[in-house]
């Protein structure tokens, strides 16, 4: 039964979006469905706890039960139309249809009707005609400052009668005809005001919200507003221009040549950084930006949106496109309105003819008009940061020199970070000579670093890494040098495979069998292997005897050495679950990752990522046995094998030389073959 109630109302939302024909029209029915269930033309509501704020509710605040991240209680009431009638359920009557004045008292704007009598208003909509009235509600003439009401309802009314008549328009529009960007003539000498109509449903006119809309009466429509609108007649750029706490601002407009365009037709947004704002930059930041056009045009545009948002739009965080080409996050907290996270709008809804003003105290700064010291010092990167400042790195990172700089995470910085010769110098090389683009990266490019190393780019199905160290984020693009996030501090390689594991006192005895097995040669030569490489602890697991046995024994010994090889160059980035490497010799090793610990045949690699220039090395603490058929790919991305105990380690190891499938491996054809070739 359950799945019946769910598949009719799915199919009741899908013919929902189709039978609606505007946004507000579809959330509309949205919450009539929602609603359906307290009976006929019920609509369910969102209303925000703690305050008088309502909304028709779509499918996505429905299940989030939030409004600009706070929560919501849902009640019903009667849809727009329709009244209760005593003792039945819902709202089965459709309201009495009378003219505007009338219809004014009975959907909650009663100070409207009386402003109405007052401005001698009463007459003309009771009337014969086809008016659109925006009633602001009760609680909207309750807002207005008391010294606006004062000058309104002074001065014999005619101002009164001025505001109220810019509320009108000669001519009957349902919210369908409300479209996005539209404009109609007022009937207060022809002032337009402007509708949006956005496709969140909520439609605005001049700002305010209609929170009831299409009241219709014999003699036009009423929507019910959030608020008391006034006429507008200047542009954005006279809003701009005229007000002296936006100063520096209108400097910086006139010096990129922004001028001419603000006072053309258009649909804007300006977050406009007010005095204050570029007053809390660094000056020696300030100066460079205002003395660069390129930055100072990527600036401002930055801060000015392609389309235009009044407050009441925003329910949720949204990223908007701006001029200058990327985006900023618009959202609210509660009643704030908020951008990239910040609640730093002062003033908002400053209406002009060609878009929107809302003042922000704090300066937004786009990364194209940054430097790589400041896009290191806005990211997640502060301990990177703070070492190449600490290497004297900070001319490179301040000038306009072409660079990227690999820039690791803070959690990726281990042991002491006190500033070292070595420390120094491993910076150094974590900044390369160019800007790249991560998207023109391709696998086996080198990159040559500002310490003269050369740094390989590796590109694998699920990640993109520069020897062991894998980009984590987007590319941050500056003015001059682009940064690359990434999950690891730079290993760079300083040898071969053969010179990683002899300068590593836990692979002495590795290093003895593999001379042993006579494969130095293999492990000093070019090529790209991944060596999963058991360290002395994984040798002293097996029993001594077995040991002696294997190490006298070269044909064997290299057969077991070249399951460990990989081929192909693969850091631990790189892997992903069920990932399969080919072995030198033997089936494949089935590797994963869990918990950021690398796993070859479900045993974990105690230390990944040993770069060398021919390959990589991974610490295993125990030797590889090659998996049980029995065991499927989805088992073998399963729980580890706990670490046994050496005794434990060394009964098992009696069975070493007898295991069928490890026999199998050491006896292959490939074996034998690989052994006459010696």
């Amino acid at each position: 039964m359950m799945n019946v109630c769910v598949l009719v109302l799915g199919l009741a939302l899908v013919l929902t979006v189709c039978v609606a024909r505007s946004p507000y029209q579809a959330v509309l029915q949205h919450s009539r469905i929602r609603g359906r269930q307290q009976g006929p033309n019920v609509c369910a509501m969102q209303q925000l706890k703690g305050t008088d704020k309502k909304y028709f509710t779509n499918c996505k605040q429905w299940y989030h039960r939030k409004i600009c991240g706070k929560p919501t209680v849902i009640t019903y009431e009667c849809c727009p139309g329709y009244e209760k009638i005593p003792g039945e359920k819902g709202c089965p009557a459709a309201l009495p249809l009378v003219n505007i004045y009338n219809t004014l008292g009975v959907v909650g704007a009663s100070t409207t009707q009386m402003y109405s009598e007052r401005a001698k208003l009463r007459e003309e909509i009771e009337g014969p005609g086809s008016f659109t009235f925006f009633a602001p509600s009760n609680e909207a003439w309750a807002a207005l400052p008391t010294e606006i009401l004062d000058a309104l309802v002074s001065n014999v009314n005619i101002e009164l009668l001025n505001a109220l008549h810019y509320h009108m328009v000669n001519r009957r529009l349902t919210s369908e005809e409300l479209r996005h960007g539209s404009s109609f003539a007022s009937m207060y000498q022809d002032f337009h005001v402007h509708i949006h109509h956005y496709s969140n449903g909520i439609v605005t006119v001049n700002c305010a919200r209609l929170i009831k809309p299409d009241q219709h009466a014999t003699n036009g429509i009423v929507h019910v507003v959030d608020r008391v609108i006034t006429a507008i007649s200047n542009n954005v750029n006279t809003i701009l221009d005229i007000d002296d706490d936006l100063e520096t601002l209108r400097t910086a407009m006139t010096a990129a040549g922004l001028t001419s365009m603000l006072e053309e037709e258009g649909q804007y947004t300006i977050f406009a950084p007010t005095n204050e704002a570029f007053e809390k930059i660094p000056q020696e930041t300030l100066n460079r930006i205002l003395g660069d056009p390129v930055a100072l045009r990527d600036l401002l545009n930055y801060h000015i949106l392609k389309n235009m948002q009044c407050a009441e739009s925003i329910v949720s965080g949204t990223p908007m496109e701006t001029l200058q080409g990327t985006v900023v996050e618009v959202g609210c907290d509660g009643n704030e309105m908020t951008v990239n996270g910040k609640a730093i709008i002062t003033k908002k809804d400053q209406l002009g003819t060609n878009g929107v003003v809302h003042y922000i105290n704090e300066l937004l700064i786009p990364d194209s008009a940054k430097v790589l010291l400041e896009l290191a010092e806005s990211s997640s990167v502060d301990t990177a940061a703070k070492l190449f400042v600490e290497a004297g790195l900070t001319p490179h990172l301040t000038g306009s020199e072409a660079l990227t700089m690999l820039a690791p995470l803070d959690d990726a910085f281990k042991g002491s970070l006190t500033m070292t010769p070595d420390m120094r110098k491993l910076m150094t090389n974590h900044i390369m000579k160019e800007q790249l683009s991560s998207k023109s990266l391709y696998h086996g490019q080198e990159l040559e670093t500002l310490g003269g190393l050369k740094l390989r780019v590796f590109v694998y199905r699920n990640n993109l890494c520069i020897e062991n160290a894998c980009i984590a984020a987007h590319d941050k693009t500056g003015r001059y040098a682009t940064m690359f996030t990434v999950d690891k501090v730079l290993t760079p390689p300083m040898g071969t495979i053969m010179d990683v594991l002899k300068a590593d006192d836990r692979f002495s005895l590795l290093v003895g069998a593999i001379q042993t097995a006579g494969m130095t040669e293999l492990l000093n030569q070019q090529g790209a292997l991944t060596f999963f490489a058991p360290t002395n602890d994984a040798f002293n697991a097996i029993s001594p005897s077995e040991l002696n046995r294997l190490m006298r024994n070269p044909l064997e010994l290299s057969g077991v050495l070249r399951y460990h090889l990989g081929e192909g160059l693969l850091v631990s980035g790189g892997v992903s679950s069920h990932t399969r490497v080919k072995p030198l010799l033997g089936e494949k090793l089935e590797l994963s990752v869990r918990n950021s610990t690398l796993y070859v045949n479900k045993i974990p690699v105690a230390d990944a990522d040993l770069m060398a220039t021919n390959g990589v090395v991974h610490a295993i603490n125990i030797v590889i046995k090659p998996l049980s058929p029995k065991v499927d790919r989805e088992q073998a991305d399963g729980p580890a094998v706990p670490f046994r105990s050496a005794a434990a380690s060394r009964a098992d190891s009696k069975s070493f030389r007898n295991d069928d499938l490890f026999q199998k491996v050491v006896t292959s054809r490939s074996s034998r073959t690989m052994n006459k070739s010696q």
